[in-house]
């Protein structure tokens, strides 16, 4: 059986290969195999490699894919690219890159492209930063960026010691003519540094030990998309420390604005303080007043009804309008009532109580200690719901 050459033409491009025919014995009958011959040039198979290796003559056009275009080669290097695409399209579409390159030289701006996408994309700590840059496309669009440890924390150093961050939310803020806005309290961060004047001691969910940094988000209402920040010292709970916060959204244009608060903040004298001031807020209540829990016992009596009920996240929620009075303010809220997280919760609890149960009855007590203080010791905040049996 002899071979026979064939022509196949691929993206454009002819190339030839060998059909080897052969016997299979195990199906018992005749097969084919091919083999990449080379390009097709001038009707004869070229091995591009090869013909630059001799002296044979070969035009540019002839070799511009090389062999790399047959479907036998095998790349030198491959990068990470299609991550990057929807990023750098943000990117291009708020202007980043140019509102940066007001701010920083090319190789500075580029540095902290790099290490934000590298945030939003795949986190790594900074000394890994380098070899995540050289195995992506970054690496072959922005070549050779020092982006070891020591180059990026003076980078950083450069920006956290002058008002660049100011200058850049300025630009953004201009750009997207933003005019109503969500400022959000964010929860407090804990941090090793030693270096930072900012942070103070106080609560931290991480570890008390360690002092902390309270943020501030401030998001476009109608885009969706954060366009300033502010931090404060330690973990803030008085709305008094938001007014600097205030004063800069409404020195760059923003006279719409609603602060969003978790349930911390929520007390008598910063409810006052906002209605004085005439501060939108949304807040969660806290059984802290006696009023909340009035209104909230009174508003379980009908909330259930159907006028009050609605689909959040294709989930049926239902939701009253109430009103919290007090002496000195009257402010509306809502009541609302998931009765999906009722029976999560209702589930969580009663497995809670059986595994209690389970652990009771396998805790051996010794004859020296009080049945009752181990029982209380180990049931902790459950312990009222277990009752002694009569023996």
């Amino acid at each position: 059986m002899k071979s026979t050459l064939r022509i196949k033409k691929i993206n454009g491009i002819e190339y030839w290969y060998e059909d080897i025919p052969y016997y299979d014995k195990e199906k018992k009958q005749i097969r084919h195999k091919s083999k990449y011959v080379g390009r097709n040039i001038n009707g004869k198979p070229v091995r591009v490699r090869d013909a630059l290796n001799s002296s044979d003559e070969i035009s540019s056009d002839n070799i511009a894919s090389d062999e790399i275009s047959s479907p036998s080669s095998k790349p030198i290097n491959a990068y990470n690219y299609g991550e990057f695409l929807p990023l750098q399209k943000i990117i291009d579409e708020l202007k980043i890159e140019e509102f940066l390159g007001d701010l920083f030289n090319e190789k500075d701006r580029n540095m902290i492209l790099a290490m934000v996408l590298n945030r939003v994309i795949r986190p790594t700590a900074m000394y890994n930063l380098k070899t995540w840059y050289e195995n992506s496309a970054l690496s072959l669009q922005w070549p050779e960026l020092p982006l070891k440890s020591q180059n990026i924390s003076n980078l950083l150093a450069k920006i956290g010691d002058s008002d660049i961050p100011s200058m850049f939310m300025s630009k953004i803020l201009r750009s997207l003519g933003t005019k109503r806005t969500l400022m959000y309290d964010l929860t407090s961060f804990s941090s090793h540094s030693q270096l930072i004047n900012l942070l103070e001691y106080g609560y931290s969910r991480d570890d008390s030990n360690l002092p902390q940094v309270n943020y501030s988000m401030i998001v476009d209402k109608e885009k969706g998309i954060p366009v300033m920040y502010d931090i404060y010292p330690g973990s803030i709970v008085d709305v008094t420390t938001l007014k600097n916060t205030i004063k800069k959204i409404e020195a760059y244009g923003m006279e719409n604005y609603t602060l969003v608060m978790d349930r911390g903040f929520f007390s008598k004298g910063n409810i006052e303080e906002l209605v004085h001031e005439k501060i939108p807020f949304i807040m969660p209540a806290t059984m802290t007043l006696k009023s909340v829990k009035e209104l909230m016992s009174s508003a379980q009596k009908d909330v259930e009804s159907p006028e009050y009920l609605h689909k959040f996240n294709k989930k049926p929620i239902f939701v009253k309008p109430v009103t919290l009075e007090q002496k000195e303010f009257k402010i509306n809220g809502y009541c609302f009532y998931d009765p999906k997280r009722e029976l999560d919760e209702k589930k969580a609890f009663y497995s809670r109580l059986y595994d209690v149960k389970e652990k009771l009855e396998e805790t051996a007590i010794p004859g020296w200690r009080n049945a009752a203080e181990v029982f209380k010791e180990r049931a902790r905040e459950m312990a009222s719901f277990y009752v002694e049996k009569d023996r």
